[in-house]
């Protein structure tokens, strides 16, 4: 079985393959200064949950975006899992060519969605992870990545609108019925959500007139459903879009 582990700023996704099939996933927040042993405890308590031993875990592969957490990730796999673990970085088999001025400074997350996504897909195709960032990007016919766009995500803008203002509290993130609304609360939302439509439906027209042809969107990210609701822009949800990116490039650096 493999565990496939995409370290994000605001959770740590986890899947566990057995073969082709992602049996189970999970997720956990994610916490700068939690120890090795705090994260590996979690870990086998969710195996245990399934009733597995570490023993059966054959491999771990990684993705991370926070470097300052990934030596205690190391340090946890090698102390339960007895393994040491496979991170996505540069010199790694992915099928797909990075057309990216410097690709060391491209995130492995969205290297991992955009395997996924033409694996999946196919080319062109469109992905957008709407995490703590919203991250876009362009992957053409013959897999390439093109590049894309990065923008604050939603309950970061959300944030920086109440954290910045004198009056303004802190709302749910829940859509209201109309745009033009006659309170504080149903106002932020109004602007905080629809703006936010707006915005990503701008960039999506933008990247496909650039690419000179049609591209699938593929969405990802805790907020994919809400954003994809009010948009014709999004046609497909792939709420598990890294985690099978993981288990592709593992596949293709351990055939």
């Amino acid at each position: 079985m493999l565990i496939v582990i995409d370290i994000g700023n605001t959770n740590i996704k986890c899947g566990l393959f057995e073969g082709d099939k992602l049996r189970n996933s999970w997720r956990m927040a994610t916490k700068l200064h939690a120890t090795s042993d705090e994260i590996g405890i979690k870990m086998i308590s969710f195996l245990d949950y399934l009733h597995l031993l570490p023993e059966e875990v054959e491999a771990i592969m990684i993705s991370s975006v926070i470097p300052s957490i990934n030596y205690t990730i190391e340090h946890m796999c090698k102390t339960y899992f007895k393994k040491r673990p496979c991170f996505v970085e540069p010199g790694i088999k992915t099928g797909i060519n990075i057309l990216y001025d410097n690709p060391k400074e491209l995130g492995s997350d969205r290297i991992v969605n955009a395997v996924a996504a033409y694996e999946k897909y196919g080319g062109p195709c469109i992905t957008v992870d709407f995490g703590t960032a919203t991250t876009f990007g362009a992957i053409s016919k013959k897999g390439e990545f093109l590049g894309g766009a990065i923008c604050p995500g939603l309950i970061v803008s959300a944030n920086a609108l109440t954290n910045n203002t004198a009056k303004l509290p802190k709302v749910e993130l829940i859509k209201p019925k109309r745009v033009i609304n006659k309170n504080t609360i149903a106002c932020m939302q109004s602007g905080i959500l629809y703006g936010y439509v707006g915005q990503v439906d701008y960039i999506l027209r933008k990247m496909k007139a650039e690419l000179g042809q049609n591209a699938k969107v593929v969405a990802t990210g805790g907020m994919a459903n809400t954003i994809a609701s009010e948009t014709k822009m999004i046609d497909v949800i792939d709420s598990l879009l890294t985690l099978h990116g993981l288990h592709i490039i593992y596949q293709k650096n351990h055939e």
